[in-house]
């Protein structure tokens, strides 16, 4: 958390916000949480930039500056976030890009998991990712092949972001369970119509978790009200909405999953 969907949100409500500005000076106020360069390389760096995109790639959000780009990964607890200038710093508060316009970008992460980078060669980290769930090349026939070129338990491979860029566990649960397919299954045993079903619910559930600002189930990210149209995720001992059966969850791969045992066999 965050996934894809609040990822994308963030980014829309920041786009309007900073693209166009200057950053007019950078504190970094938690060395940790910057992967690349060195902190006074990064100051020395930024500095009289403007941003001239946000965008997102996976779970990453791209600011596109005049030489080099910006880098964030959120992580488990992080957030980006505009703040006016009248507004004083606060205790998590990691990095703070002070802009043109009197606003700031602030990169705030209780946890200190979240990371940024900055590179002249984004490719070097984003390359690695899989593909895009939402994008035009990822069909539904791309996606049987990628599915029959391994052997794996279908929850942690879905959350493999080298394998398909963006997914976590609560949009991937759901998934599943609109796909009435059980996490556990092995990649390569789906058979074509399966395959397409859990393309489409892949698809679909992304879409609806943007429409709806994402999810906000813990303190960290707020805004969305995903959390309020879950079938499985988090409803452990609760009725399945589809068939009645009771929710369960179990550990795959160290990742708690809920899914309905009637609906969803042959783990």
């Amino acid at each position: 958390m965050p996934e894809l969907p609040e990822v994308e949100t963030i980014v829309r409500k920041i786009d309007p916000e900073v693209t166009g500005k200057e950053i007019l000076s950078s504190e970094l106020r938690w060395n940790g949480s910057l992967a690349y360069p060195t902190p006074l390389k990064f100051s020395q760096s930024v500095g009289g930039q403007f941003i001239h995109s946000v965008s997102r790639r996976g779970k990453f959000i791209i600011l596109k500056l005049n030489t080099h780009h910006i880098l964030f990964h959120l992580r488990m607890s992080g957030d980006l976030f505009i703040r006016s200038e009248n507004k004083a710093a606060e205790k998590h508060d990691r990095v703070i890009l002070n802009l043109s316009g009197d606003n700031s970008l602030v990169f705030q992460d209780p946890r200190k998991f979240g990371r940024m980078w900055l590179t002249q060669a984004p490719e070097s980290i984003l390359d690695k990712l899989g593909p895009e769930p939402l994008g035009k090349q990822f069909t539904a026939d791309l996606f049987y092949s990628m599915l029959n070129k391994r052997r794996r338990q279908l929850k942690p491979l879905l959350l493999d972001q080298s394998f398909l860029a963006g997914m976590g566990n609560i949009y991937t649960d759901e998934a599943l369970f609109a796909a009435k397919i059980h996490p556990l299954r092995i990649s390569d045993s789906l058979t074509i119509e399966e395959c397409k079903s859990l393309w489409k619910a892949i698809r679909d559930i992304l879409q609806e978790g943007i429409k709806r600002n994402g999810a906000s189930i813990d303190w960290v990210y707020k805004g969305g009200d995903f959390q309020n149209h879950f079938n499985v995720y988090g409803r452990r001992g609760e009725t399945c909405p589809r068939c009645g059966s009771i929710i369960q969850k179990i550990s795959v791969g160290q990742r708690g999953t809920h899914f309905c045992p009637n609906c969803q066999q042959g783990g």
